[in-house]
């Protein structure tokens, strides 16, 4: 059943106006399921409870959505990194609900400006009403249909944020989808241990399936693999494949960059300026990876990275980099090339 992720910045009240909450971590998420002429859509809420004080839950979001909701009670410069942040990581499509506190005032037209000067003026500017929201959200699945379909095509990439051992079941890995399929028994390698495990059994939505698709949030039962193989920034992966009787070669689906050739678009309302020996953090599916600035060419800079990260071969997202110590803390989105 096709899934919309959904990265929303704003209140746990419009959310729960949209759909019913489900999990209330780091990052909230809410679910709502209705049947189409092909079967059940669901719209899957992403909403990063402790943004702004944490930077990383909201860059996770942006990495697992493919549109962006907005409630704005005010313009400050909060506002000014969500944009940014939408606009660098390539959400091109939401929609912007202005609701300010009772008695209080927000310039539609001057937030208008802010989202197009941004490159987001594709994003709609609608009423808090959550039933007209939902179906505002479902039209957005509509548009992005066919890349939601495409992107299931793709090599697996399954990054995992959280696992632990079930009584009775054994391993447990939870992750989002990130591109392309994962199937009950494949065999998986679990990066960057290189260790191994075999696909269990899979549940979406507490439902046990037999594939999970990119855009689920799939817990995933793991067969002989370790669980020192897995922690922060574990990505599951299929295993390359080298047969010379059929000439058939199939890499792996990421690319392992302990050191980076950046080249990096700044936001338009970024001023900073990165620096020889600046710390940087990089944000792609759903990895959040230090690194320091080594040199400067032009607008290319080497960057070592001191924890593996790894970056689709096909089709990659756009890498998100940040400094914690700027404001807006996002920078812009970089491609990066294998040193």
């Amino acid at each position: 059943m096709p899934v919309l992720n959904i990265a929303m910045v704003g209140s746990d009240d419009l959310a729960k106006e949209i759909a019913k909450a489900t999990d209330q971590r780091d990052v909230h998420t809410y679910v709502h399921k209705e049947s189409g002429s092909d079967g059940p859509r669901i719209l899957s809420i992403i909403r990063p409870a402790k943004f702004p004080e944490r930077l990383r839950p909201f860059l996770n979001a942006l990495s697992a959505a493919k549109v962006g909701m907005v409630e704005i009670t005010k313009i400050d410069a909060t506002l000014g990194e969500v944009v940014v942040a939408f606009a660098s990581a390539g959400i091109d499509k939401g929609l912007v609900i202005i609701n300010p506190p009772q008695g209080e005032w927000v310039d539609e037209d001057q937030v208008e400006m802010i989202f197009k000067q941004a490159g987001l003026g594709n994003w709609s500017f609608e009423g808090n009403d959550g039933i007209d929201l939902r179906e505002k959200l479902y039209a957005l699945m509509d548009q992005v249909a066919a890349d939601l379909k495409a992107i299931q095509q793709a090599p697996l990439v399954l990054p995992v944020d959280q696992h632990f051992n079930v009584k009775g079941i054994g391993l447990v890995a939870i992750g989002y989808v990130q591109s392309g399929t994962v199937n009950v028994h494949d065999e998986l390698i679990l990066l960057p241990a290189n260790g191994e495990g075999n696909a269990k059994s899979l549940q979406v939505m507490d439902d046990d399936v037999v594939a999970a698709v990119a855009g689920d949030r799939v817990g995933l039962a793991l067969r002989n693999a370790k669980e020192e193989h897995l922690g922060s920034g574990t990505i599951l992966v299929r295993p390359a494949v080298e047969d010379k009787k059929s000439a058939t070669s199939i890499p792996l689906a990421v690319v392992q960059h302990n050191s980076s050739t950046m080249t990096l678009t700044r936001s338009p309302f970024q001023k900073r300026e990165l620096a020889v020996g600046d710390i940087i953090h990089a944000s792609a599916d759903l990895q959040f990876v230090v690194g320091r600035i080594e040199s400067i060419d032009g607008g290319d800079a080497i960057v070592n990275w001191e924890s593996p990260l790894f970056i689709r071969r096909e089709n990659p997202q756009p890498t998100l980099i940040a400094q914690l110590d700027s404001k807006p803390r996002i920078m812009g989105n970089a491609i990066l090339k294998l040193n």
